[in-house]
């Protein structure tokens, strides 16, 4: 279910990245309360501003467009990443650089470690080990259009969290601290009631059309 990954458990951050997020850990303690307060004061005056868009680009600079079995995803404002991606060897890819259900799979399992630690940091509960772990499995039939009735995409998701705190907490407090990060997990949650996805084409090759007007090929 859980494979174990190259580099598990071992440092393999850009020291570049290191650095900032150790300027951060190694300094004056985190406190999340104080970072939210003003945060949830102002979205109580104002709801409007606690809107936020997370955004993620593809981009052919480096990766010809006509090239069909990798790709390069940009994402992140602060320090933006450059991803290289790679279609799934099961689709006829190569699966030599992270595939796109592996970013979500990431993107969940992101989203809840940082809820869990955020959560804890609130009611001031230590940490000594935190370990989240995403398993998402889909039928590639659906994909490949080869089977009948087979939905195209995951259909079955498990997550494990492997979590230890500094002063032993029982089991109840620790489910109460899961069960907390879990209801404030934003891909989770989205995940479990998904929104409407619109998607905007833009055809350069086209005449803008008016509404109700078709063109003829």
């Amino acid at each position: 279910m859980f494979p174990d990954l190259e580099g598990g458990g071992k440092m393999t951050l850009d020291p570049n990245h290191l650095n900032h997020i150790h300027a951060f850990a190694e300094g004056k303690p985190t406190n999340i309360f104080d970072r939210q307060l003003p945060l949830r004061e102002q979205y109580h005056v104002t709801p409007d501003s606690a809107w936020v868009y997370d955004h993620a680009k593809s981009v052919d600079t480096q990766v010809p467009a006509n090239h069909p079995i990798h790709g390069h995803v940009v994402c992140g404002e602060g320090i933006p990443l450059d991803i290289p991606v790679s279609v799934h060897k099961a689709v006829g890819g190569e699966s030599d650089f992270p595939c796109p259900g592996e970013l979500l799979a990431a993107a969940l399992t992101s989203c809840l470690d940082t809820a869990i630690r955020m959560i804890a940091n609130l009611k001031e509960i230590k940490l000594n080990h935190l370990e989240v772990q995403v398993s998402l499995g889909a039928d590639v039939r659906g994909a490949l259009m080869t089977g009948d009735s087979v939905p195209v995409g995951f259909q079955n998701a498990h997550m494990r969290v492997d979590l230890r705190t500094e002063c032993d907490l029982s089991e109840p407090h620790l489910n109460a601290l899961i069960d907390a990060a879990e209801r404030s997990c934003v891909i989770l949650q989205t995940l479990r009631a998904p929104p409407n996805v619109n998607i905007e084409r833009c055809l350069s090759d086209s005449v803008q059309l008016g509404t109700g007007q078709s063109r003829g090929l």
